[in-house]
C-alpha cells in the first residue's frame, strides 16, 4: 500500500512541476474572484444589492466551465503524455502492474479535479461575500425545498459530477490512442456540443435517446422537478452514466493492459 502510494505521490508531482498547472490553477482562482466583483461593479442600480448566493451561483457557472477545460487537459495528458515524451518506459521498467501504473494516474487527475474544485469555491464564495449582500434575495422562487445554500452547493455537485465524466471520456480517449491532442479535441468537442446534439436527438422524440449519455449530463434539473429529459428519473439518469463510466474505464483498463505500449 506504502508503494502505491508512492506511486500516487510520484504522478501528482508530475502534474504539479508543470507550470502549465499553475497558471491554470491562478486563472481559475482569479476569473473566481473576479467575476462576483463584475458583477456588483455592473449591475446598472447601485442601490440594489446583489445578493450573495445569486452572485456566487453564477460566478460557480462560469467558472466551473473553466474548471472542466483545465481537468480535461490534465486528464487528456496523463497516459498519453507519457507515449509523446517516451517516459512511459521508465514506468514499466518498474516493479508496479500496468494497472497500478493507469489507476494511480486515474486516482492523480481526480484528485486535481477536486483541488481545483475546492479552490473555485473558495475564492468564489469569498469573493461573493465581500462583493454582495447575504441579507439580499437570492435565487427567489427557485430553489423550492432546498435552502439557497443547499442548492447553490448542490448545483455545484452536479456540474462536479458533469467535469467528472468529462475527465472520463478524456482519460480513456488517452489511454486508448495515446494522443493528449486527440483526447482534448474529442472531450471538449462533447462538452461544447452536447446540448446541439440533444436539441437534435431529443429524448421527447427518440426514446433511444434516453439511454445517450449526453442526455442525462446535466442533472442540476432534477433539484427543481421529479422527471428530466423523456420523462427519465434521476435514478435511471445515474445508472445510465455510471452505466458509461463502467465502460470507458474498462476500455481504458483493458486497452493499456493488452497493448504493447513500449514499443
Amino acid at each position: 500500500m506504502g508503494e502505491f502510494a508512492a506511486l500516487i505521490h510520484n504522478e501528482n508531482i508530475k502534474i504539479y512541476r508543470r507550470l502549465r498547472t499553475w497558471i491554470m490553477l491562478f486563472i481559475l482562482a482569479v476569473m473566481s474572484a473576479l467575476f462576483p466583483a463584475l458583477i456588483h461593479f455592473t449591475s446598472g442600480d447601485s442601490e440594489v444589492s446583489i445578493g450573495l448566493w445569486d452572485s456566487f451561483q453564477t460566478t460557480v457557472a462560469i467558472a466551473f466551465f473553466l474548471n472542466t477545460i483545465f481537468t480535461a487537459l490534465v486528464a487528456a495528458d496523463s497516459v498519453a503524455g507519457e507515449f509523446t515524451w517516451g517516459t512511459i518506459k521508465l514506468l514499466l521498467i518498474r516493479p508496479w502492474s500496468r494497472s497500478k501504473i493507469l489507476l494511480s494516474k486515474y486516482i492523480s487527475m481526480v484528485l486535481f479535479s477536486l483541488f481545483s474544485t475546492a479552490l473555485l469555491i473558495v475564492f468564489g464564495y469569498g469573493s461573493a461575500l465581500i462583493f454582495s449582500s447575504s441579507a439580499a434575495d437570492s435565487l427567489s422562487g427557485q430553489t423550492m425545498a432546498w435552502s439557497q445554500g443547499e442548492y447553490v452547493f448542490l448545483t455545484i455537485m452536479c456540474a462536479y459530477i458533469e467535469l467528472f465524466l468529462t475527465a472520463a471520456i478524456a482519460f480513456m480517449i488517452s489511454s486508448v490512442f495515446r494522443s493528449s491532442g486527440l483526447a482534448i479535441v474529442l472531450s471538449l468537442s462533447i462538452m461544447f456540443t452536447k446540448d446541439i446534439f440533444i436539441a437534435i436527438f431529443s429524448p421527447e422524440r427518440y426514446e433511444w435517446a434516453n439511454y445517450l449519455i449526453f442526455a442525462h449530463m446535466n442533472l442540476s434539473g432534477y433539484l427543481l422537478t421529479d422527471t428530466g429529459p423523456g420523462g427519465a428519473t434521476l435514478g435511471f439518469a445515474i445508472a445510465v452514466l455510471a452505466v458509461y463510466y463502467v465502460i470507458f474505464m474498462l476500455v481504458s483498463w483493458i486497452v493499456f493492459r493488452k497493448r504493447d505500449v513500449a514499443a
